[in-house]
């Protein structure tokens, strides 16, 4: 079988070679994200017509499974019906004519596990991988590749021929997203599957419990959510509340199989993270007598660090977090379960005669000591049931558990650290991957958030140069964080897009392949794609061409560049600009103090954030 597979591709490259020597590229851009790792553009283009098959190998159902996902993508693109039909492929020579043909092929070091190969020539498609996710990546390129138009016009059945090997850079290409200060429906979790499938990322780390909420039903504990999963609204964002006027919500467990099944459909593994031993006010308060004091407690309204966590002395504590795993594991068929094991305040356990009798019974010398007894213990058990642990990097202190891979936030030191010492690392620095962060300068977010860019995320390096090439295995890549403590449901979207396309490409794409220039110009193209998906990404607010706000006779106000395809509106009265207002064109001339306000306006009817800047008069 492999030669006649080998046969069949060395047939897809002649029929490719020939169609480029025929004609020069055609006017659809290529602008796939991430990035592959090799292509090259043929000229002419492959168009589907209602006769084109989707051709499956025979026999494989995983095969045929993605292909009739493509069919659901072309259906909805295009709103071509393609039918899916079996193929032997000892049958083929070559590439049957107007067919997409999806099939395995033997191991190759070339494309790995999620790799893929894809030739489009005007004859038909090939999509060759050694394993199915790598079909199911080739069909996200594939996705990107049709013109974002309406199904109806011809343009938007035509996909440019170009032959193309692609292969990810790192294995944990990966998405936080923070369901524990603010509960996101069952259909928007899935939603972010699908577009962290689209960018082939294949992880979600979903972090369910908090201080401010416990989401995930447990069925041994059921307080955790008649009690831990609600709490008394304090903010106008904090919709819907129930008859009480309580906000919050919870997974029910066969919510979570649906929502992880589906996953798995798209190739991306559901990392849980339960919080210990900090981070548990919502537990506490439905089980009081987990904390070193018994409470009471109350599900936190607030941001922050809450100084109330698991009792280290209690034995109680153990069992309880035991079952909850088990019941977790039992859900995610994940290899990996995150704990956090961040910000744990040790003003409890000093002053917690159970906590203290613990430390002399284990000889810990001080608190950081008895946060890494408490971490070993809970990574023993996850061991023994074959699971591996994941903690954030304050698991390095007081001596890191012997099978634990961390999670490095506060910068890299921790990543450097960790892969030093033998153990895998996640990337996920506050100073690149935070994308609960703001985009651009935000006098209303608090003044240690700063901000991301686009630009500077695209920078992000996961693998600290200092480490040698045997040390650098052990950097599995890197995750976004879209903690919502500033970001309810409705603005999720604009905190992580554009930006999670940047982090996308870095963990994806061969390192030389990064060119920021070409990034920029398909992400031009990329977000008429984001826009058919129905992404609310961030728009950046007008930006004054100079920082100078105070002049002695006049001003010329010039603004800067404009997001693309947009138009800035403007006001000089102090109002809220609208589409009626006055529209930049050019320079615009002040000669008296005058409060500006400006705002960025797309051709689709979405618009950015509200810019006010005071020009000032300089005083005589």
């Amino acid at each position: 079988m492999a030669s006649r597979l080998g046969m069949l591709i060395m047939c897809a490259m002649s029929l490719s070679s020939g169609a480029a020597a025929q004609t020069s590229a055609p006017a659809n851009p290529v602008a796939i994200i991430p990035a592959p790792a090799e292509m090259k553009r043929l000229g002419r283009e492959f168009t589907l017509q209602e006769s084109t098959a989707i051709l499956v190998q025979a026999g494989v159902p995983e095969v045929r499974v993605v292909g009739t996902y493509l069919a659901e993508c072309v259906q909805a693109a295009c709103g071509l019906k393609l039918p899916v039909e079996d193929q032997q492929v000892l049958e083929l020579t070559r590439i049957p004519t107007n067919r997409i043909f999806l099939h395995l092929v033997p191991a190759n070091p070339a494309v790995g596990d999620e790799g893929y190969g894809l030739s489009i020539v005007p004859e038909g498609v090939d999509i060759a991988a050694w394993r199915p996710a790598g079909l199911f990546h080739a069909v996200q390129t594939i996705r990107q590749l049709l013109p974002p138009e309406d199904g109806a016009s011809a343009a938007a059945r035509r996909l440019p021929c170009v032959q193309i090997t692609d292969r990810p850079r790192y294995r944990w290409r990966g998405m936080l997203l923070d369901c524990g200060r603010h509960f996101m429906t069952k259909e928007f979790v899935k939603r972010y599957i699908d577009l962290l499938a689209y960018h082939k990322l294949n992880v979600l780390h979903w972090h369910l419990t908090e201080d401010q909420g416990w989401r995930i039903e447990i069925k041994k504990y059921p307080k955790l959510t008649e009690v831990g999963a609600w709490r008394q609204a304090t903010r106008d964002d904090e919709q819907p509340r129930d008859a009480a006027g309580r906000y919050g919500g919870f997974y029910s467990q066969d919510e979570v199989r649906e929502i992880v099944a589906y996953a798995k459909s798209r190739y991306v593994t559901i990392v849980p993270e339960i919080e210990l031993p900090g981070h548990c006010v919502a537990a506490l308060a439905a089980y009081p007598e987990l904390s070193c004091t018994g409470g009471p407690f109350e599900v936190s309204p607030n941001w922050g660090v809450c100084e109330d966590v698991y009792c280290a002395g209690n034995d109680r504590v153990f069992e309880f977090l035991q079952d909850v795993l088990t019941e977790v594991m039992e859900l995610f068929p994940s290899p990996y379960v995150h704990i956090g094991g961040d910000e744990v305040p040790k003003t409890r356990w000093k002053a917690c005669p159970k906590c203290q009798a613990r430390m002399k019974a284990e000889c810990l010398i001080d608190e950081r000591e008895l946060q890494s007894y408490f971490v070993r213990r809970i990574e023993s058990f996850l061991s023994s049931k074959g699971r591996r642990m994941i903690g954030w990097d304050e698991i390095l202190e007081g001596g890191l558990p012997p099978h634990a891979t961390v999670q490095s936030w506060r910068g890299m030191d921790g990543a450097l650290a960790t892969a030093r010492a033998g153990h895998d690392v996640i990337s996920s620095p506050t100073s690149h991957c935070y994308i609960d962060y703001p985009q651009g300068p935000d006098p209303q977010k608090p003044d240690f958030m700063g901000f991301i860019t686009l630009e500077k995320i695209y920078g992000f390096e996961p693998t600290p140069g200092e480490l040698t090439a045997e040390e650098a295995k052990h950097v599995l890549g890197a995750e976004a964080n879209m903690w919502s403590e500033y970001a309810p449901q409705p603005l999720i979207d604009r905190q992580v897009f554009p930006r999670l396309c940047a982090l996308a490409e870095v963990t994806w794409s061969p390192a030389e392949r990064r060119d920021s220039g070409d990034f920029s110009r398909r992400m031009s193209a990329h977000y008429k794609q984001l826009d058919a998906l129905g992404v609310a990404y961030y728009i950046p607010p007008p930006q004054l061409a100079s920082p100078t706000t105070q002049f002695a006779e006049a001003f010329e106000m010039t603004f800067g560049p404009t997001f693309e395809g947009g138009e800035i509106r403007y006001t000089l009265d102090g109002t809220e600009p609208t589409k009626a207002s006055a529209k930049y064109e050019r320079p615009v001339r002040i000669s008296e103090t005058t409060v500006v306000k400006a705002r960025t306006f797309l051709p689709n009817g979405r618009e950015s954030e509200i810019a006010g800047f005071q020009l000032g008069k300089k005083p005589e």
